[in-house]
């Protein structure tokens, strides 16, 4: 059987809700599986959420995007960015998932390195991921950090890209629980944290499989 490329929307501490798909969608080692970002901050247990990642990376071909809430942790852990950023982000949530004390150093350096690890974007042969937006122009290894990180598709929906692939987005909460789908653009972020549901898209068919944050499942075709 040929492999699946599958992406997986902002899952934000959501740990039920992505143990429900993984469960769902049993990836295989020639699966591909594209994460869109912004796994911490907001929800009840980021920490679980980084662990499933890990372990998800040994059994199929894993491509995680850093989303704009992971790169705050990242610039905290570096002496960048102060933690009352991270804060007013929903970053209490995180740092009590590590356990009493709020700190830092509970976080364990394998949950950093998986962070520092995560890619601006990934690209095939008929499809773009990226967290955020995209200028529709530029190369991807030309796009802007800003632009894929933090832009919101609300502030500007772009146009195709030049290269004529699809582009697949998150970071954008859709809080009616429901993909944007424009054809040549589609927003997987489907609020999952805030009530909705944490959705995963098989590219090639545009199945869909979404879960909400207690971990119960709604399959479609």
């Amino acid at each position: 059987m040929s492999h699946r490329t599958i992406a997986l929307g902002d899952v934000h501490g959501c740990s039920l809700a992505l143990a429900a798909l993984i469960d769902a969608i049993q990836p295989g080692p020639e699966d591909v599986m594209i994460t869109l970002g912004d796994y911490i901050n907001r929800g009840p247990d980021s920490r679980g959420v980084l662990d499933l990642l890990i372990r998800l990376g040994r059994r199929c071909r894993l491509f995680p995007l850093l989303g704009n809430h992971d790169q705050v942790l990242l610039d905290i852990w570096a002496g960048r960015c102060r933690t009352s950023t991270l804060i007013r982000m929903g970053g209490l949530a995180t740092l009590d998932s590590y356990g009493p004390g709020r700190r830092l150093d509970n976080i364990p350096r394998e949950h950093f390195a998986f962070l520092e690890g995560c890619r601006d974007y990934h690209e095939t042969d008929t499809h773009i991921f990226v967290h955020a937006n995209y200028f529709p122009n530029l190369p991807m290894d030309e796009q802007p950090t800003l632009i894929l990180r933090w832009e919101s598709l609300r502030d500007r929906i772009p146009d195709p890209h030049h290269s004529g692939k699809t582009v697949i987005a998150g970071h954008t909460s859709r809080k009616g629980g429901e993909v944007l789908d424009l054809g040549y653009l589609k927003c997987i972020d489907t609020w999952c944290v805030g009530g909705g549901w944490l959705t995963a898209m098989e590219v090639e068919t545009g199945r869909t499989w979404q879960a909400d944050r207690q971990g119960m499942l709604r399959c479609r075709a």
